[in-house]
């Protein structure tokens, strides 16, 4: 283990606490010119545009939180030891999703405007898809899933972030076990929770549609999204604090690698989907398909298709590539920007079926969740030491993965 003096300090990000704060005044502002925009429609048409553009920047951040989740959870599944240095900020990550179910309640009251089936004109009208999906598609169950949801993953979020903690205090084994009984059972209810809910939340916006594959879909843009913001945060918590000790060149390989994988896999399960329904070619399925050929829509299509897969795909094809901070860094930005196109192309057209366009709404409410969860997650940064100090694990990760030439790790250092 490293002797740093600094090792069990918290870090010291004072100098990024602005910014966050910056994003929510900006969110605010946009916000409210947004409102007298669509005021002038009528007040249903504004609660239902903020309804959509909330749900928007809700979904993306979930998948942030989610994948956080789903890192922590694969890394005491595997017993790995390359990632314990990462894994402190990842459970302050997952532990976001409290905060984050305090910004569902917008979407709970809005709901019946946001969701079709929901809605007592379609209710009374002959809706066989929704008959047929009744026992699911009903008010009172969907909102007793939503405590479902927030409930369990916050009880594997903090649950784990607190054997964590506590394992930093007398370094007992028992914790290490507690954490991998956790994960092996959280595993499964990761899966069920998040498929569930992204069927209840995005999918069930067209309930018509049919898919068997959205809950992987969802999951694979999500961890992917997760690797590149982990990977800068890697960067500047190195720069910032104590995890300079611990975190090595080949680290920053392994999460670069990783992202490769799960851009790979994302493109797999992306066009798996749709080669199965235009295989299939079912009006119940196609027309999802359909619907975001119209306008401009198409070509959000095809910023998904090409800025999803082969940009990051070729960029990560080389080896020094995943060590370059001048690479990694605008990667991972643009990994941002492509998964928030791909969360708009699965919403918005729902309401805005003739073509794409940014609104002053989506950007308010985007930047107001994201400067609100980044304050509470540098905050939360502050309560703990910077890594699992007495992981058993962690002297093989400072051993088994230090990097023979110190120049390679140039790039990520200065």
């Amino acid at each position: 283990m490293t002797n740093s003096n600094s090792s069990s300090a918290p870090l010291d990000l004072s100098g990024f606490r602005k910014v966050p704060l910056y994003a929510v005044v900006a969110g605010i502002a946009c916000l409210v010119l947004g409102a007298i925009v669509e005021n002038r429609h009528g007040s249903e048409v504004l609660m239902r545009n903020f309804g959509f553009s909330w749900l928007l920047g809700f979904i993306f951040f979930l998948s942030l939180v989610m994948g956080g989740l789903f890192l922590v959870l694969a890394h005491h599944l595997f017993d790995a030891s390359w990632s314990v240095p990462i894994r402190r900020y990842c459970e302050h990550l997952a532990c976001l999703i409290l905060p984050l179910a305090v910004c569902f309640l917008p979407i709970a009251i809005l709901a019946p405007k946001i969701y079709p089936w929901m809605g007592a004109q379609l209710q009374a009208s002959p809706d066989h898809a929704l008959q047929s999906k009744s026992a699911l598609l009903n008010p009172t169950f969907f909102y007793i899933r939503v405590v479902a949801y927030f409930v369990i993953w916050s009880v594997l979020a903090f649950s784990l972030r607190k054997f964590s903690v506590s394992q930093d205090k007398d370094g007992a084994a028992h914790w290490t076990f507690k954490m991998r009984l956790v994960s092996y059972f959280g595993i499964f209810l990761f899966a069920i929770t998040l498929t569930f809910a992204v069927i209840d939340w995005v999918k069930s916006l067209q309930h018509q549609w049919f898919s068997t594959m959205f809950g992987v879909y969802y999951f694979a843009g999500s961890v992917w999204t997760t690797i590149a913001t982990v990977y800068v945060l890697a960067v500047v918590l190195r720069r910032t604090g104590s995890l300079k000790d611990v975190l090595y060149s080949t680290h920053f390989y392994y999460i670069g690698s990783l992202l490769l994988a799960f851009t790979i896999f994302y493109a797999y399960v992306t066009f798996s989907q749709y080669f199965i329904i235009w295989n299939a070619n079912m009006p119940e399925e196609t027309f999802w398909y359909r619907l975001r050929e119209k306008g401009t829509w198409w070509w959000v299509s095809m910023v998904v298709i090409f800025g999803h897969f082969f940009v990051p795909f070729l960029a990560l094809l080389r080896i020094d590539f995943k060590l370059k901070l001048a690479v990694m860094a605008p990667l991972a930005i643009w990994a941002w920007l492509m998964h928030f196109t791909d969360m708009s192309f699965n919403i918005m057209p729902v309401l805005r079926p003739d073509g794409y366009f940014l609104h002053w709404l989506d950007i308010g409410a985007f930047l107001v969740m994201g400067g609100m969860l980044a304050m509470l997650f540098i905050r939360s940064l502050g309560t703990t030491a910077a890594y699992p100090l007495r992981d058993p694990r962690l002297k093989e990760s400072l051993t088994s993965h230090e990097l023979p030439a110190a120049d390679a790790d140039a790039g990520l250092a200065h």
